[in-house]
């Protein structure tokens, strides 16, 4: 039997709850995906978040289309990506929640675009908005690359996200 004997002869109704059991068996790195409107600095977690193009530098994410925050990143056209540390696990909690002050105790700076770049975040990137596309109930972000933070420190590992559980690497040999 042939791989696209099965595809016609598979069930094609996914529960929604399988589906995301599935998908989290896939690895991914945390970010906080971020802006400031009217002095108001606008944040969320995202582990959707991949690189698209090295030339133009094009990034995405993808964010549900019922956000509270990406209305104002829409209007802002500019965000920023904070790559978070194996150390923040906090930080990406507390930007996951709704209706919290998600920026009490974080330190953050203004990047050169004028988002909150997250203190002690391994990495960050400083985007405008490219082009925005509608994917069933989210909403996939490209974001031109145009400042970053090539300060790596030292040892500092990803935060990493697996089967609902926050990781990290593991140590080579």
């Amino acid at each position: 039997m042939s791989l696209s004997d099965t595809d016609t002869k598979a069930d094609t109704t996914i529960d929604p709850a399988s589906f995301r059991e599935a998908l989290g068996h896939f690895a991914s790195g945390i970010t906080i995906i971020t802006t400031q409107v009217d002095d108001e600095p606008i944040g969320f977690t995202c582990q959707s978040f991949y690189s698209v193009s090295m030339n133009p530098p094009l990034i995405s994410f993808s964010v549900k289309a019922s956000s509270f925050s990406y209305p104002k990143i829409r209007q802002a056209e500019r965000f920023a990506v904070n790559i978070l540390s194996s150390e923040q696990s906090h930080v990406s909690n507390q930007f996951a929640m709704r209706g919290a002050d998600k920026w009490q105790g974080i330190d953050w700076q203004l990047s050169p675009l004028g988002n909150p770049v997250i203190d002690d975040s391994l990495h960050w990137l400083d985007c405008k908005i490219h082009a925005e596309h509608p994917a069933g109930d989210h909403l996939i972000v490209i974001g031109e690359v145009k400042g970053m933070n090539l300060d790596v420190v030292g040892t500092a590992q990803p935060l990493l996200y697996f089967k609902g559980k926050y990781g990290g690497l593991a140590a080579s040999e």
